[in-house]
Parts: C-alpha cells; sequence; structure tokens
C-alpha cells in the first residue's frame, strides 16, 4: 500500500512539475541541441514596395471608453496607408462605441469600415459575417482595449515570405504602471512566463494557439469557427496547425492591456478560458495523435492539455497522499507536507490580503496560481452544465 502511495505520489509531483516548469527546462534544453546542427534563420524586415496588403480587424463591444484611443493607436502604426484597411465590428453595442467610430476624424486616405449590427452574437459571429469582405492576403486581430506598439504590423508581416507559416501570434504584455497592484505582479508574472514558453514554442517548432490580443492568418487559410466556441483564436489557430502550417510568435509585435481590476475580475477571464480549452480539446481531439501531428502533439499536449486536464486534478490528490504519508512517521514526507502547506497558507495570505484591498506581491503569485487552478474545476462545471456563453463577460481593468 505505502508503495504504491509514492508511486503516485512522485507520479503527481512528476506532473505539477513538468505542466509548470519541467516542458520549460525541456524546451530549453532541445533548442541548444538543435541550435548545435542548426538554427532557424530570422525573417528579415521587408521593404515597403515589398509588403502585403493587411486588413486589421477591431472587435468591439461597449468599449466607448476606449475605442477612440485604440482608433489613434492603430493610426499610429509605422505601415503604408494603401496597405492596411480596417475593419470595425461591433455588433450588439448599445452606447456609443459605433457613433464614436463613424464620427471620428480620420486623416484623408485612411481605409476604414465599420459593420455594425444590434443583434449580440458574441465576437466569433461578427468575425464570421465580416470574413467575407476581407480581400487582403492577411487578416490582422486584435481587441478594443489594447494598445499596439507602431511596428507590429511590419514585424508580423514579415514572417509569411516563409510559405509554411500560417499564422502568427503577437506578444501579450500586461501594463505594469499600477506598481503597487499585487494582481498586476501575478498575471504580468504569468504572461511573461507564458511568452517565454511561445517563443521556445515557436523555436522549436510552432506556437500551440494565439492570444486572442494581437494575432494574424493568411487570409485564404480562415476557417469558420463553429457559433459555440468559446475561446475562438485559439481554436482557429490550432486548426490551421492541423493544415500543416506553423504557427509563428513575433514578441516585437505586442498588445499591451491593464491588468484586471481584482482577482475576481481576473477569474471571470480564466473560467471562460478553462471552459474553451477544455472544449477544444474535446473538438481537436485529433491532435492528440502523435504519430500523425508528431512535435505538435508533443508541444500541444505538454504546453496546453496537462494544465486544463490532468494537472489540475493532481495538485488536491498530491496533497493528500503527501498527509498519509507524512501520518505514516516517513520524515521525507513529513518535510514534503510542511512545504506544501506553506505554499498553500501563503496563497491563503494572498486571498486574505487582496480582500482587505492590500497589495503585496509576493503572496499574491502562489494565490493566482491557485486560482488558475481552480477556474479549470469551475470551468469544466460550466461545461457539463451548459450554462458557459460564448458572450465575453468583460472583466474590469485596473
Amino acid at each position: 500500500m505505502d508503495f504504491a502511495l509514492k508511486i503516485a505520489f512522485w507520479a503527481c509531483l512528476g506532473l505539477v512539475f513538468y505542466t509548470y516548469l519541467g516542458y520549460g527546462l525541456v524546451l530549453y534544453l532541445l533548442l541548444k541541441v538543435r541550435n548545435l546542427f542548426s538554427k532557424r534563420p530570422v525573417s528579415a524586415d521587408l521593404k515597403d514596395d515589398k509588403l502585403p496588403k493587411v486588413t486589421f480587424v477591431v472587435a468591439a463591444y461597449n468599449e466607448q471608453d476606449y475605442i477612440e484611443d485604440k482608433i489613434r493607436n492603430n493610426l499610429a502604426f509605422d505601415y503604408p496607408k494603401d496597405k492596411i484597411q480596417f475593419l470595425f465590428v461591433t455588433d450588439g453595442s448599445n452606447d456609443r462605441t459605433p457613433d464614436l467610430i463613424e464620427q471620428f476624424d480620420y486623416p484623408e486616405g485612411v481605409n476604414w469600415k465599420l459593420y455594425h449590427s444590434p443583434e449580440r452574437r458574441g465576437k466569433i459571429a461578427a468575425v464570421e459575417r465580416i470574413m467575407e469582405f476581407v480581400d487582403t492576403p492577411i487578416t490582422i486581430y486584435t481587441d478594443a482595449n489594447t494598445d499596439v506598439n507602431p511596428e507590429a504590423i511590419r514585424k508580423i508581416v514579415r514572417h509569411y515570405s516563409d510559405p509554411t507559416i500560417g499564422a502568427v501570434a503577437g506578444e501579450k504584455r500586461i501594463s505594469m504602471d499600477i506598481k503597487d497592484a499585487a494582481n498586476a505582479a501575478g498575471e504580468g508574472f504569468y504572461w511573461k512566463y507564458e511568452s517565454l514558453l511561445k517563443k521556445w514554442d515557436a523555436q522549436l517548432y510552432s506556437v500551440v494557439g494565439a492570444a486572442g490580443e494581437l494575432f494574424s492568418i493568411r487570409t485564404d487559410l480562415y476557417t469558420p469557427v463553429p457559433p459555440d466556441t468559446i475561446i475562438e483564436d485559439f481554436f482557429l489557430t490550432l486548426t490551421i496547425s492541423r493544415k500543416g502550417y506553423r504557427v509563428m510568435y513575433e514578441p516585437e509585435a505586442y498588445a499591451v492591456e491593464n491588468s484586471s481590476a481584482s482577482i475576481h475580475e481576473e477569474l471571470k477571464r480564466k473560467i471562460r478560458i478553462a471552459a474553451g480549452g477544455l472544449q477544444a480539446i474535446y473538438r481537436l481531439s485529433p491532435l492528440l495523435n502523435i504519430f500523425k501531428y508528431g512535435l505538435l502533439t508533443f508541444q500541444y499536449v505538454s504546453h496546453r492539455v496537462l494544465r486544463w486536464t490532468l494537472t489540475p486534478i493532481a495538485l488536491p490528490i498530491l496533497l493528500i497522499i503527501n498527509t498519509i504519508l507524512a501520518v505514516k512517521g516517513y520524515p521525507f514526507f513529513k518535510i514534503m507536507l510542511v512545504l506544501q502547506v506553506l505554499f498553500y497558507l501563503a496563497a491563503l495570505v494572498g486571498y486574505l490580503l487582496e480582500r482587505q484591498k492590500i497589495k503585496f506581491k509576493a503572496f499574491f503569485i502562489p494565490y493566482y496560481f491557485c486560482v488558475m487552478n481552480y477556474a479549470v474545476y469551475r470551468g469544466f462545471l460550466r461545461i457539463i452544465s451548459g450554462n458557459q456563453s460564448v458572450m465575453w463577460e468583460k472583466a474590469k481593468r485596473a
């Protein structure tokens, strides 16, 4: 009995370690070995006469507080005006967002169009409705409440010189202007680590899914997404991967947004993402066939699938088994139990401090980790109960 418990303990511990740290170490080592023999060529910036035409899609729902800043941000792109068109999609907005877009004083020569519908059917339906009007080889998507750097489009399109690239993911960054915001520390730390993994994923083979804040695709590879898809950006880019194309990562093209106003607001996003991840794993089950997809399957399972399936289950099992073995008197497991308890106590302190509006970053990171895994359970319940809507429940930003 004790032997079986020890095996289960090490299996759970190994799974948790691999999911959050081990995979990053494996990627790092694989790239070191691969680079001894060959390095992937770095795509060079294109001259103006070689730049392709692009469509920049901004999906907005009740973004009257941000939309004018977003338009100004768009107009600051370092890209020829005659090679970019802006499409604004505002389905369901019942504030001043559509009016502000129409009434904005655009400079002469800017190619823009507003597609508004009073019916709110979700971002997927909105994007699907306007894709037939996109006649450029590359489509770039972004959110209305993010700022994109001026060089982003140039940095994105250079990768499409490689015919094996079907999509390019930009980098998501969390604004740290509010320096005492503990939730910014947790969210910011998470996205910095995510960005590093995506960079290494792309260097090894392909990014596994893009964040909707900024990503692009070859327009002719666009495939309609099922209307009840929860995280369409992830599903769409992995669908392109299934066709045999790679998804590149471009850290020099980035979208910046403020952190969530509170952990409660961040939890809204995490639950939805977890529910969407579980839905995508089911619908993209063929990608689990490593004999067909090889390296892509390895990356997909290691970076995404484990986080949304086995690892959140392993965490409480690890604590229970550790407690049993510690009670049985094994010194090593007593030490491990103390370490686990201290970690969860730190998360609890982070929770209590956050409730009191006291911001202490050292405790917030373990708290954020626990919230991430708790969100998977909540997301699973939403999926099986059918209560997860495709409509975004907007999280308030700091």
